[in-house]
Parts: C-alpha cells; structure tokens; sequence
C-alpha cells in the first residue's frame, strides 16, 4: 500500500478511557513517519504492532505537552532496544535547548544521534525530500509557535502502452525514459510522442495534519487539493468563543477550512475530554463538508481507497 495512516491518539489534553493524546504514523511505502508524539504513543505502537526501528522521522507540531510527553520514554526506548541509526526530529527551533537538557537531567545518553531540524517561518517550507514522498510544514494560529506538515507521493512514472512496444520496437533499455516522459525516436529518425505511447500513471496521494489551530482562511491554501485534511475540531461549534480564547478549532471551522481547500476528506480529531460521543461532532462538521470522518483510535486508513470511505 502507498500510503496508510494510523491513529494513535485523537484526545485533546486530557486522555480518556479510549482515546489517547496526539500521535499519527504514516506509512509510505513501507517507511514509516511518527506525528506528535503524547503520552502513550509507545503503548500504542505496541499495540497496533508499529515497528519501532522502522521510524526514522518524528514530526512534532508544537511543545505542548498532549503532542510532546511521549517523546522523552520512545527516545529513551529506541536506545534501550540497542538503535544507533539516527532519529530526524523536526519540531520548533526552541525545542533543541529544551531536549538537550531534559536528556542531561534524566541522565539518558542514546546511542544513536539526533539529527535536528528546526521549524520556523511564516510560509511553508519543504523539510524532507526522499525516494517516495515530500514532506513540508507551515505555520498555525495556536497559542505557541505550531506547524502543519503536509505529506505528498512524488509523481508516479507513466504506463508505457504494451502494444506500442512491439509496433515500434521499443528496445527495454529505452522505456525507463520513457515513462519518466521522453519521447521515443525511431531507427529511421521518426519522432513517437510520448502521449502516444504511454498513459498517465497513479494520482499521487496526499496527507495534512493540522492540529492546535485557530481558524484562519490562509489554511486552506497550505493544504490546496490535500486527498485526507486531519484537521482538529476540540470543540463543537457552540464552543467558538472558548476555542478563539485557546487557539483551537470548532467542528465548523474545520470543515470550512476543508471545503475551501477542495479536500477530497476531512478527518477530524484532538477531541475535548467533555466529549464521550463524538458521533454529533462528526455529524455537526458534515453539514458544511460532508465527507468528514472522525478519528479513531486504533484504526488504519488506506488512503489509496478514500473514495470507498
């Protein structure tokens, strides 16, 4: 599968009996991505049998601690299990120091290195570039400094057409070029279009993770076309006032940030603990955006399949 999305926690700060805080694993073609990291995560890897050693990435939207508690036992654990790959962290550039000393404090020496990469600015900004995917951040409206990552497949190469191989007797060395978009030139010096040849390949999907946010109307260009938006919604949209006072979204303010980037869906999490049924959240959030899915604990999501959801 390209690209699947666990959840690990979708409370708010308080954990609740099934719902634990912050954290989201990506797996891109077998590569997994960690995001947020609230206390528990590790349990919850455990649980839903998550290698450890196959996270290499840890993303941390912003230094509070339902996104952050867990992150100090997992660095800890990875060393404990013998790692000595390194970890790239990309969190705020205030967070480096905090780390550092935390690490001092508690007398933890790792094994393995910390690459760190800070995140900062008023714009987005690619911070990872690999075989399969990109990953970029961009600002939030919270209380601290917060970032978004939005996580997207690279273009998938063309389908060159079987026939046409034979009809213009393609030699095997040239169809690599050809499905990266190169034309192909016959033994006689004639000219085969590419589009005539080959067909487009894979829509590449496409991941964001919003949370710990106001409503701002900018959002929905960060996250333009995005196939699955995460986006929190804390409260219902009755609490609007408590959630512009704690830098946090309404149900409605989710999905209208959804429906102005064009999502193909919208799931939303990071629920208030004053929440035991999120059915009506979910059910609040679709009067605006009607493919609107409420995170769930425990659950994985092939985004490959969205339009079955």
């Amino acid at each position: 599968m390209p690209m699947k999305l666990t959840i690990l926690g979708s409370s708010s700060a308080l954990p609740t009996s099934e719902r634990f805080p912050s954290a989201h694993v990506i797996n891109a073609h077998e590569r997994l991505y960690l995001i947020d990291c609230g206390e528990g995560t590790q349990m919850q890897l455990r649980r839903n049998k998550i290698r450890f050693g196959k996270i290499n990435h840890i993303f941390i939207s912003h230094l509070h601690g339902d996104h952050i508690f867990g992150l100090y036992g997992l660095l800890s654990t990875f060393s404990l299990m013998g790692r000595v790959t390194p970890i790239h962290l990309y969190a705020p550039e205030n967070y480096s120091s905090i780390l550092i000393s935390h690490l001092n404090d508690f007398d933890i020496h790792l094994n393995y290195e910390i690459d760190f990469n800070p995140l900062s600015g008023k714009d987005p900004i690619q911070i990872l570039d690999d075989k399969y995917i990109t990953v970029a951040s961009f600002p939030l409206d919270h209380r601290v400094p917060a970032f978004g990552f939005i996580f997207r497949e690279k273009p998938y190469d063309r389908n060159i057409i079987k026939e046409s191989i034979e009809k213009y007797k393609i030699p095997g060395v040239r169809i690599p070029a050809i499905k990266k978009g190169e034309d192909f030139f016959t033994s006689d010096g004639e000219v085969i279009r590419n589009e005539d040849i080959t067909i487009p390949g894979k829509e590449p999907l496409s991941y964001a993770y919003c949370s710990d946010t106001r409503y701002f109307k900018r959002l929905a260009e960060f996250v333009r076309s995005v196939d699955l938006l995460y986006h929190e919604a804390t409260f219902d949209s009755s609490m609007d006032e408590l959630a512009m006072i704690t830098g946090h979204s309404t149900t409605s303010d989710a999905a209208r940030t959804a429906d102005n980037a064009g999502a193909k869906a919208l799931m939303i999490g990071h629920f208030s603990a004053r929440y035991r049924d999120i059915k009506p959240l979910v059910a609040e959030a679709r009067t605006i955006f009607p493919r609107t899915f409420a995170a769930i604990d425990g659950e994985t999501y092939d985004l490959e399949v969205i339009d079955h959801w």
